[in-house]
């Protein structure tokens, strides 16, 4: 029976009423949506563990739409990615207002609100873009990074170099490089030529993101651009009151847009791609704005804090030429937030500090401020006031001195303000960021290549075997695990302290490399051991028990391991 019925009685006759019609077959109706949510969850779930990708060459509605989302990294090769077609639409609402699926859901859209990530006009683009995107990451979750021979050398000198302060650039120039205007010569950027990757590029466009290798070694990267960038916000064409928004957006500042997309590029180099991270940090805060409040700028900003805190690889902040990171955006990029990964480093011409220059002298030395302070080191208002002092109040000798004052505070404020910023200014500077200890170490620029890809080549290492002996022993934290690799380095040395070598990236490196066998051994005993003191402790926890369950497992033995482990009881018994 595939309906539910039931019968009244009318007048002794017995009618029939359906009620429910379930169906002879299984998958006609909300089975169906069962099926969606789970594929929905796996997805989702999928994203967390693994790397997740995909490519757009066809419609995709509904929750064919959702799985693009949900697997996050999206190429989309000139096809729709919609929730309700165009003719349902139009239906719904009595006329002919969307033309087609493309209008509603194709790449002007999707590629500008940052659901797709890369934006292709053919099927072997978008392959392609999928094989360059997998070339920067593990072959499987925990695996090592895919690391290629690098033909840039690692020791050159970064060529391209911001001109000043306040003078916006092209920051994938400072990333990558870029051809002179002469149409030859190479300018070097930051990371190796030709390996710079961008994602997201047609969505918040004030934030930079996307991948590159550093010596060979692949790295996530996001910067901010510095260059004003259109905001274009598209008319509803359902809503005939609605119209086509246009706004600017200032270069070195976090909008809600941008905000958000620096936590997604956080969370995908992260979550399945697993690469280290270069954050070169050049903001001078978040958009604070009524219209920006309203866009929930606070939500999107503590969502990059959020991601930053779960980050499992080496994290490097840092200020570049003529950056600079201060109040509110310091603060969501601080080290102090995930202190066992991140670590910030400066330029010598950067600043950090939590106002502008300007803004520090509005609050903390006014213009009462500066007329105090050049009354009292001015030699020329010093003597006249010594003649205020010689006569009366009301005589006219007095009202010349005091107009003679006056002119001379409103020669010299000029002066003094300037004065003023530049003491300011001393205070934001990477020497006085290294005396208090919020940033690791001051790197010029030009160097700035060679010192990361040895820390970074260094962190990797380390961080890896840190990992190791905390999944050896779960009580270990951060801190304690770098203690026994000290230990390990200190036991081969043989007049010079760890200490003393430790900031050394190199030799780190090298000690590393020439010690696998060492390490291994390290491992090892240090496994037995806490093994070791864990069976110990269970056995003084309930010795009775634990016997009966040692002999449990002796009876699974393979009769190799049983005589085995008898000549080592038998080797124990003799030693007594």
């Amino acid at each position: 029976n595939n309906n539910n019925n039931n019968n009244t009685n009318n007048n002794k006759e017995i009618r029939w009423k359906i009620i429910d019609i379930i169906g002879k077959e299984h998958g006609l109706g909300v089975e169906n949506l069962r099926g969606s949510g789970m594929i929905a969850g796996e997805t989702s779930k999928a994203y967390e563990e693994i790397f997740t990708i995909t490519l757009v060459t066809g419609r995709t509605v509904g929750i064919g739409a959702y799985l693009v989302r949900l697997g996050q990294r999206t190429i989309q090769n000139q096809a729709p990615i919609i929730l309700t077609g165009a003719p349902a639409l139009n239906k719904v609402l009595g006329r002919e207002v969307y033309s087609s699926n493309l209008q509603l859901g194709g790449p002007q859209i999707m590629y500008s609100n940052g659901v797709s990530h890369i934006d292709v006009n053919d099927e072997l683009k978008g392959v392609t873009a999928i094989l360059k995107w997998l070339s920067f990451v593990p072959c499987k979750k925990d695996a090592n990074l895919p690391i290629l021979e690098s033909i840039d050398p690692i020791n050159r000198t970064i060529e391209f170099k911001p001109l000043g302060p306040s003078i916006s650039y092209d920051v994938r120039h400072l990333i990558a490089g870029h051809l002179h205007t002469n149409g030859k010569d190479w300018i070097s950027g930051f990371f190796d030529r030709n390996s710079w990757m961008e994602t997201l590029a047609g969505w918040a466009k004030t934030v930079v993101c996307g991948r590159a290798r550093l010596g060979g070694i692949p790295v996530g990267v996001i910067t901010c651009e510095t260059r004003t960038v259109d905001h274009v916000r598209p008319a509803d064409p359902a809503n005939a009151d609605s119209q086509e928004i246009f706004s600017q957006q200032a270069g070195q500042v976090w909008y809600p847009d941008s905000s958000y997309k620096t936590a997604q590029a956080i969370k995908d180099m992260n979550l399945g791609e697993q690469l280290p991270l270069f954050i070169f940090a050049n903001w001078r805060g978040f958009s604070g704005g009524m219209r920006d409040m309203f866009d929930e700028i606070i939500k999107y900003g503590a969502y990059i804090v959020d991601h930053l805190r779960d980050y499992k690889q080496p994290v490097f902040i840092y200020l570049p030429p003529f950056g600079e990171l201060r109040g509110g955006a310091w603060v969501v990029v601080d080290p102090m937030i995930n202190s066992n990964m991140i670590e910030m480093f400066s330029d010598n011409d950067a600043r950090g500090g939590v106002l502008e220059p300007t803004g520090t002298v509005e609050i903390k030395f006014r213009q009462r401020d500066l007329i105090t302070t050049m009354h009292r080191l001015d030699p020329i208002i010093k003597q006249l006031n010594s003649q205020l002092s010689l006569n009366d109040s009301t005589s006219p000798e007095t009202k010349a001195v005091r107009l003679q004052i006056a002119r001379r505070e409103h020669e010299l404020m000029p002066i003094y303000q300037q004065i003023a910023i530049k003491f300011a200014d001393l205070h934001d500077t990477p020497g006085r960021m290294k005396a208090k200890g919020v940033i690791s170490e001051i790197i010029p620029w030009e160097q700035a290549r060679e010192f990361f890809y040895y820390r970074l080549k260094r962190r990797l290492e380390q961080d890896q075997l840190k990992k190791q002996l905390i999944q050896i022993d779960s009580n270990l934290n951060w801190q304690q695990s770098e203690i026994i690799i000290k230990s390990w380095i200190q036991s081969t040395l043989t007049s010079t302290q760890i200490d003393d070598l430790w900031q050394n990236d190199k030799f780190i490196i090298d000690w590393f490399e020439k010690n696998k066998s060492l390490i291994e051994i390290n491992l090892n005993n240090y496994n037995k051991s806490i093994l070791k003191t864990n069976l110990q402790k269970q056995f003084q926890a309930d010795p009775n028990n634990f016997m009966l369950i040692l002999s449990e497992m002796f009876n699974q033995l393979s009769p190799e391991q049983k005589q085995l482990a008898v000549n080592l009881f038998g080797q124990l018994n003799s030693q007594k």
